[in-house]
Order: C-alpha cells, then sequence, then structure tokens
C-alpha cells in the first residue's frame, strides 16, 4: 500500500519565524481541510528504563510556551512523564499529506489553569474524570459504569464538579518540532525547528 503525494512544496522562505505561529497556520488549514479531529496526537513518552509507550489525546491548547493536553496524573503516560519528563507528539495528518513532530519537555500546567479548562468540559467528561482510575486494572464493566452513576447521583447536572486531585494538565515545551511535507517521489519536505539561545534555526532534513 503506497500513495503518491503531489501537494505543493514547503520551502524555508515560507516558514513563520516561531515554529508556534508555523503550527498554527498548518492546524488552520487542517481543520479547514475538514480532518477529523485535526488536534488529536500521538503522545509517546518512556519509563525510567526507556521502555516506551503511545497514545492519541486531544490538544486542548497550544501558544508560545508549548502544547496541552490534560490527563490522569496517576495513568501510564503520568506515570512515565513523573520519571522521565522527555516527551515526543505527532500530529498525523495523513489526508493532506502533512505531519508535524515535536520534542520536547512536560510540565505541569498551573492548577487555575486546570481548574479551568475542567470546569468547562461537559458534565459527563467531568464524572468521567472521577470515575476512572486510568490505566488501572478493572474487573467489568459494569463496575466502572456503577462508579459512574454514583458519581452522577452525587454531582447532578447543573452542580459544580471539583477538579480530581490527581487530574490536570501538562504542557509540552518544545526544543525540536519538524513541519513535514508529502513531496513527489518520496522526496518529502522535512523542516525543522530547533530552539537555540535567543531563538529558533531552521535545518532541512534529509526525507
Amino acid at each position: 500500500m503506497r500513495r503518491h503525494y503531489s501537494a505543493a512544496g514547503l520551502v524555508e522562505a515560507d516558514l513563520a519565524a516561531h515554529p508556534m505561529d508555523q503550527f498554527a497556520h498548518w492546524l488552520a488549514e487542517a481543520t479547514a481541510a475538514g480532518l477529523d479531529e485535526p488536534n488529536a496526537m500521538v503522545v509517546s513518552t518512556a519509563d525510567a528504563d526507556g521502555q516506551p509507550s503511545a497514545r492519541t489525546v486531544l490538544l486542548k491548547g497550544y501558544d508560545r510556551r508549548g502544547f496541552v493536553f490534560y490527563s490522569n496524573y496517576g495513568s501510564r503516560k503520568g506515570d512515565e512523564l513523573a520519571a522521565n519528563p522527555r516527551v515526543a507528539l505527532l500530529f498525523p495528518w495523513h489526508q493532506i499529506a502533512r505531519q508535524v513532530t515535536v520534542v520536547g519537555r512536560a510540565e505541569r500546567v498551573p492548577r487555575p489553569e486546570t481548574e479551568g479548562y475542567f470546569h468547562s468540559r461537559p458534565h459527563g467528561s467531568q464524572l468521567g474524570a472521577w470515575a476512572s482510575e486510568q490505566s488501572r486494572p478493572v474487573a467489568s464493566r459494569e463496575e466502572l459504569e456503577r462508579r459512574y452513576a454514583e458519581l452522577a447521583v452525587l454531582h447532578p447536572e447543573g452542580e459544580e464538579v471539583p477538579v480530581p486531585p490527581y487530574w490536570g494538565g501538562y504542557r509540552v515545551v518544545p526544543s525540536a518540532v519538524e513541519f513535514w511535507q508529502g513531496r513527489e517521489n518520496r522526496l518529502h519536505d522535512r523542516l525543522r525547528y530547533r530552539a537555540e539561545a535567543g531563538g529558533w534555526a531552521v535545518q532541512r532534513l534529509q526525507p
């Protein structure tokens, strides 16, 4: 299975000076192209022994400081980030022959930021954060649904749900961001920003 790419290229002169501005431009184009959940990204972490793991989560915010997502701090990724904060992100925009990869370090967002986001979520999602001990074994689906039902009685629709103390946001502060554009004959464009003192340097990488 192989697809031939014929999209327009990516050249250095077209890039924004800051990678987060370039990301904003590409995300807007991915959204305009009708991609399903263009903010979906693969988050890759590794434990203290170097064993990697990966999962798809939704990007919930970004600015010049980095990329933000939310999770249970006691999940597998939370445990791994506590032991090893180095992380990689991948935005796989296959339909438009593009991808963005990020390398950086994860840090917890301030609690007020977490609380503001948590209370913007649908009521059911707020209850779900309490019901699930993410990544931990559970005896059955019925047990999980029973926990949720108990929480729905305790915190009915319309009431404010407190933020779980074990739940919050991570900001991935990038040290490198690569923009990949598929081209004909597998001669893809790969332009990588790397953080340097006082700014960002751009390198073209061979495909």
